[in-house]
């Protein structure tokens, strides 16, 4: 490669990988691009090697196309992401750590009134919706998408749930019949 084309497509190697593996699945730019939410052209600049993925986008995708944990690390890589033993060789002795706090999820419970459900031929997404009590106007309040695969199991695991539940009855006591005759 001449260093004009290395200039041009820096990530070449990476976006050959990209193509390779969409292909390998037998799906259009728009359907890679659509499962994990990024623009077709963003996908179509990343297999051209033009454009590198960030680092989330790049997971997103070793995750879609099921890539080995060994494999992932030469993905990453070729991405021009190092290794986290080489970032921890990079930090000297006059470097400052920035300490990270990692703060676990609002695990309130948001309670709808309204959902809206869009389909499309990549997957599905939920808005749930709150009406906000001043014009009922519905706000959204949380919005969940996935695949049209993980929608069906989802169906089939609230269509369990909200089966109304039998009584579990107790059996019949056994009735004692008399056996021995009086003569």
């Amino acid at each position: 490669m001449s260093e004009k084309q290395k200039k041009e497509y820096p990530y070449q190697t990476l976006g050959m990988w990209l193509k390779r593996m969409r292909e390998k699945k037998q799906e259009s730019l728009a359907e890679v691009s659509g499962a994990v939410e990024i623009d077709t052209d963003l996908l179509s600049d990343m297999e051209r090697g033009v454009r590198r993925p960030g680092e989330d986008i790049l997971m997103l995708l070793i995750s879609y196309f099921a890539v080995k944990e060994e494999d992932a690390v030469e993905i990453w890589e070729m991405a021009g992401y190092s290794r986290p033993d080489e970032a921890d060789a990079a930090i000297g002795p006059d470097t400052v750590v920035q300490p990270v706090l990692v703060m676990p999820m609002d695990a309130r419970i948001v309670y709808t009134d309204m959902v809206h459900l869009t389909t499309t031929q990549y997957g599905v997404t939920i808005n749930f919706l709150q009406s906000d009590g001043i014009g009922s106007q519905p706000l959204a309040v949380s919005r969940v998408g996935m695949s049209h695969e993980h929608a069906v199991k989802l169906l089939g695991t609230l269509e369990k749930a909200l089966r109304p539940k039998e009584p579990k009855l107790l059996p019949a006591p056994e009735s004692k019949t008399d056996t021995s005759q009086d003569g």
